[in-house]
């Protein structure tokens, strides 16, 4: 979507962008320009951010500044069974670390600050990523991502532990469409009011390099 998006922002129309902005820091970037020059509002959708209880909760945890550590899993079988995504090219050639590692990023990030650095990066069965993060707030992270996980352990779950505890984020019913309706809302308020959303295509940036970062490690290159 980055060439599309760029070209939109250019002819002065406002984002709803999904996930990942994009998959190159570069091509990310070219979005991010194009929709500063042009002035026009831009919200990335990643689902956990527009989900009621699970936003609150990210917020909650935000507000607390003692984290230490934290873990991030985000299992998929989305390749067997009835999957409504089992037939999809994108997330065949991309896998889990592009797909489904927006969503980590997404809770992480608020509450433990910037990646400063992608200390480690390893691959694991099928399109299993694992990941260490090293966050500005000081604290370290780890991911664990696949979309080929046997369905028996297919699953989501983030764990915080620092000075306040252990805290895990909840699980919600909500669906991604009511999702989704809260995502276009924040859009709408952020070209009304010119106040860019926390989810805008600047953080949609920084979670591009950071995959990219871990991209880079994982082939054996500098990141670009």
């Amino acid at each position: 979507q980055a060439e599309l998006a760029a070209r939109a922002a250019r002819a002065g129309r406002h984002l709803l962008l999904d996930k990942p902005l994009a998959t190159t820091a570069a091509q990310g970037r070219a979005v991010v320009e194009a929709a500063e020059r042009a002035g026009v509002a831009s919200v990335v959708f990643f689902t956990a951010r527009f989900t009621a209880e699970t936003a609150a909760w990210i917020g909650e945890q935000a507000r607390q500044a003692d984290w230490f550590t934290a873990r991030a899993e985000w299992l998929g079988a989305v390749f067997t069974g009835d999957s409504p995504f089992a037939g999809s090219p994108w997330r065949r050639e991309k896998g889990a670390l592009w797909d489904v590692g927006p969503h980590a990023l997404s809770v992480l990030l608020p509450v433990l600050g910037g990646v400063r650095r992608v200390a480690a990066a390893s691959r694991g069965p099928g399109d299993t990523v694992h990941a260490v993060l090293d966050h500005a707030g000081g604290a370290s992270s780890t991911l664990t991502l696949s979309l080929t996980a046997p369905p028996a352990a297919a699953g989501a779950a983030v764990e915080l532990r620092g000075g306040s505890g252990v805290t895990r984020l909840p699980e919600s019913a909500e669906s991604a469409e009511t999702a989704l309706t809260r995502a276009a809302d924040a859009l709408l308020a952020a070209a009304r009011t010119g106040r860019p959303h926390p989810c805008d295509a600047a953080f949609g940036l920084e979670v591009t390099e950071t995959l990219a970062a871990a991209e880079a490690l994982l082939d054996g290159a500098a990141p670009a």
